[in-house]
């Protein structure tokens, strides 16, 4: 198979299906950090590909997708060790935005997005911690799903930090995203009914201006759609604390997670990504009791809200994808900004679905949902069934 958009650590490796059932013919990518029997993966970093042996079989998600009658076409390329958000890899390169090449593709699950996004395969399957399918997704114009913390195995996927990580799908409609996700949730519920739409006003803030404009008809499509809608303030304090509270968590668990691997091989990492390591270092002495208590209460706040009605709507990232190769301060503020808003889902463990629902000179814009905690089924299936009238919405208000 021909890699024109450098999605592919390795394009020509393909494993057949093992059985038939509700993905029969169709194709996945795979992000190169779950087991494949024989296979090695990469993590994104040469040094752990040195160090570490072939899969004796394949991650349960590969496994369950074999199963049910899909075809694996490749492994695609991440952000070192899962820990960014732009997708640009220092050793790899960066897969190309089918959007905009001159546009970042979103990380770390960059390559399933670019795979999916330029038609190579019908689904992908990536990992979301702090993000990495969900602005992927939105940067390069498709759906993708982050699901409830634990609905999903991780069995076979190399950790980043376990109390975040998650099993992501990607693709380029609402039907598709939802078979998939009901074969890994391994449930067939139809339930799709919610009666309660709240629009958080502090997020919305978060958001560039023209971007915002771009979404709005999209939700307000939504909101029509909806007899009970309330705005809330998620964090009326601010979401520094929140976005703080996920970073300190996040990276004490990474340092618990690879630190000694890191300590024994001093892998030679990107600029970017080796700072974070080193500051996730200094981590090992903060008590994490207050930090802990403050995820609790976000955790506590969401579930309260949403129960099993209710569902949030909000854009996936402040605006769409930056201009490749921008460095310093400017990438760093965009990636903390980022954060804020995906680290609501990430601290609260709940399902979130990002659909491509406005565009902005061109370039794509994610508009998000999220639901209660394991109420996943309900949400793929509900996006599922509005999502084409949500994005027709968009494409109405620019022509």
């Amino acid at each position: 198979m021909k890699d024109t958009w450098n999605a592919f650590v390795d394009s020509d490796l393909y494993v057949p299906p093992t059985g038939t059932g509700m993905l029969n013919n169709l194709s996945f990518a795979l992000k190169d950090v779950f087991d494949v029997q024989g296979h090695i993966s990469s993590a994104g970093n040469p040094d752990w590909l040195a160090t570490h042996q072939p899969a004796s079989e394949h991650a349960d998600v590969v496994a369950a997708l074999l199963k049910e009658g899909a075809v694996l076409k490749g492994v695609t390329h991440t952000d070192e060790l899962m820990y960014g958000l732009n997708g640009e890899n220092a050793h790899y390169g960066t897969p190309i935005n089918p959007k905009s090449a001159d546009r970042i593709p979103g990380g770390s699950s960059s390559g399933s997005a670019v795979a999916v996004a330029a038609g190579i395969t019908d689904f992908a399957i990536g990992t979301d911690t702090g993000g990495s399918v969900r602005i992927p997704s939105s940067y390069c114009g498709i759906f993708g799903y982050r699901p409830s913390h634990g609905r999903i195995s991780t069995n076979g996927l190399i950790p980043l930090a376990p109390s975040f990580d998650t099993v992501g799908v990607m693709a380029r409609d609402g039907h598709t995203l939802q078979k998939v996700g009901a074969v890994l949730l391994n449930s067939t519920s139809r339930a799709s009914g919610f009666t309660r739409l709240y629009v958080p006003t502090d997020v919305m803030e978060l958001v560039d201006e023209q971007s915002m404009r771009a979404l709005a008809p999209s939700i307000n499509h939504v909101m029509e759609s909806f007899s009970t809608i309330e705005e809330i303030a998620i964090a009326p304090q601010g979401f520094s604390t929140y976005m703080e509270t996920f970073r300190l968590l996040q990276g004490k668990e990474i340092w618990q997670t690879h630190g000694e691997w890191i300590q024994k091989e001093n892998p030679t990492f990107g600029e970017d990504i080796g700072s974070r390591f080193q500051w996730a270092s200094t981590l090992t002495l903060l008590n994490m009791n207050y930090i802990e208590e403050k995820r609790r209460e976000l955790r506590y706040f969401m579930y309260s809200q949403l129960g099993e009605e209710g569902i949030l709507v909000l854009p996936t990232a402040p605006g769409p994808a930056p201009v490749k190769d921008t460095k310093g301060l400017e990438l760093e503020n965009r990636r903390l900004r980022t954060l804020q808003m995906t680290c609501i889902a990430g601290l609260s463990g709940l399902p979130q679905v990002t659909i491509p629902a406005g565009e902005l000179d061109g370039l794509p814009i994610g508009l998000s949902f999220i639901a209660g905690y394991s109420q996943d089924e309900k949400l793929l299936n509900w996006v599922k069934e509005n999502s084409d009238r949500i994005i027709q919405a968009s494409v109405r208000s620019v022509s």
